[in-house]
């Protein structure tokens, strides 16, 4: 009867489909998944692939290395990917959420030392804004998918940041300067463990790398990150 009254649609274009919380056969194949090799540092995708060695890192994590261990990221951040993102952070629709967590999940099968997962915290204004956490609803989707444990409050934002469209890659380092914080009572809670951290799109990493770097210095033994789109080329 539910079927019926709200028939399932693909999550990118609306089309009928058997089952909810999947895309049609012509939306699936328009995704760009990310596949070996990428950087090991970043995720970043190398534009040739072969000329690129597993374990490999790319410049920017040489130069700068990123405050995570590690990032992956399920598809590049193109025409349909970059639609799905922005589907769900601004238009509030959820119906993405399973499809998108399951490829992220997808992306990081097989992977060790994981204990906790948290999401990237919005600041309490945009949360009013917005009404909703993206990369909460993400996280408790992988969170599902992989039986883990999801730390919704340790990390906070403490100061509303400017939009990191228009920045470069250290005035997106800079903007992020002391954005997020660690809540006492979390850092009981991350001591000694092995995060995953969760966002819906990485660009530089900036942001991610500012979580990062904070839930270290409470006590975390380790940081991974898990986006569902990357960026493909690396911002200046």
């Amino acid at each position: 009867m539910v079927d019926f009254l709200l028939p399932p649609r693909c999550a990118a274009c609306g089309e009928r489909i058997h089952d909810h919380g999947h895309l049609c056969a012509t939306c699936w194949p328009a995704l760009s998944p990310i596949a070996q090799p990428f950087c090991e540092g970043c995720g970043l995708p190398f534009e040739h692939a072969g000329e690129a060695e597993d374990g490999m890192l790319c410049g920017a994590c040489y130069a700068n290395p990123p405050g995570f261990d590690w990032a992956r990221a399920a598809v590049l951040y193109d025409d349909l990917g970059k639609k799905l993102v922005l589907t769900l952070k601004h238009g509030g629709e959820g119906a993405a959420v399973p499809v998108l967590a399951r490829m992220m999940a997808s992306a990081v099968a097989g992977r060790d030392a994981v204990d906790l997962i948290l999401p990237v915290p919005l600041h309490p204004r945009r949360l009013l804004k917005r009404r909703f956490n993206q990369s909460l609803l993400l996280a408790e989707a992988v969170g599902r998918q992989a039986g883990l444990q999801v730390d919704r409050f340790s990390l906070v934002r403490r100061k509303a940041t400017p939009s990191q469209g228009p920045l470069g890659r250290k005035a997106r380092s800079a903007n992020m300067a002391g954005a997020f914080a660690v809540t006492e009572k979390g850092k009981e809670s991350l001591k000694g463990r092995h995060v995953l951290l969760i966002d819906d799109v990485m660009t530089t990493g900036a942001t991610t790398s500012a979580c990062a770097r904070v839930l270290k210095r409470a006590g975390a033994l380790s940081v991974g990150v898990l986006v569902f789109a990357r960026v493909a080329q690396p911002v200046g």
